[in-house]
């Protein structure tokens, strides 16, 4: 490995880890289970449409769970980092996230694409139209664009559905000279694999609570909270950017 700093396209993935540090409940837990519902009852398209009312109620609680928290260190400093990483020349960041949540947004982070969609969004499966949605949804609710009732959903990806910008986010790993997985269990596909997409120079960093099932992919890897040791790693590969010199893993 070079001992300068050649890094210009960062690809950044987050996971429930991250959210977790601002008070996000993570809705699966050892047993898989989320929030005490088994997973086919509350996030595949068979629970909804065997239960709807669940399913709704379910992602009612979610969605106002939101109100009660805050993006942490981490969120801003990734949200930092873009900024100050894109605004040289040449560079660039893309941060792809595998939580509901609005947490990023609410950071400031500007190149980000969710792949399990938003808990505050929805999807009209009659009309294909998604837009923002803050309120509770029942079986009821109306599409305000085609007027159909009983059809929309929670804009989520749900177990046996294609993640989103699956396109987008494989083409940014084929380019990218630095790999950093933050809060992620390396248990859930296909973001579990990504590491094992990137080109062959690219270094790959983890930062994560404890090992996790995918850590001997990564060059290196950063154990402890993500809003403690995320703005360290940050702000050092600013420092070497800005020398051009020093070898950063």
């Amino acid at each position: 490995m070079s001992d300068s700093l050649s890094i210009k396209n960062i690809f950044v993935l987050s996971g429930a880890g991250i959210s977790a540090e601002s008070g996000v409940k993570t809705f699966r837990d050892a047993k898989g289970l989320w929030e005490n519902h088994r997973i086919e009852e509350v996030a595949t398209p068979e629970g909804f449409a065997k239960n709807p009312v669940l399913v709704h109620e379910f992602y009612n609680q979610r969605r106002k769970q939101l109100l009660n928290v805050e993006p942490n260190k981490a969120h801003l400093a990734l949200a930092d980092f873009e900024k100050k990483w894109t605004a040289k020349k040449g560079n660039q960041f893309l941060l792809v996230t595998q939580n509901v949540d609005d947490l990023h947004e609410r950071a400031g982070s500007l190149n980000l694409l969710h792949m399990h969609g938003e808990l505050r969004k929805v999807w009209c499966r009659a009309c294909d139209q998604r837009w923002r949605h803050l309120e509770d949804l029942n079986e009821k609710s109306v599409c305000p664009s085609c007027g159909n009732k009983g059809k929309v959903r929670p804009d989520i990806v749900w177990f046996g559905e294609m993640p989103y910008r699956m396109d987008e986010i494989e083409e940014a790993l084929s380019y990218c000279d630095l790999f950093l997985a933050v809060g992620t269990s390396g248990q859930v596909y296909p973001a579990a694999g990504f590491v094992s997409m990137v080109p062959e120079h690219c270094h790959k960093v983890e930062v994560n609570a404890d090992v996790t099932a995918i850590s001997n992919r990564f060059n290196r890897s950063l154990h402890g909270l993500a809003g403690e040791k995320l703005p360290e790693f940050l702000a050092l590969l600013l420092k070497l950017q800005l020398t051009q010199s020093g070898k950063p893993f």
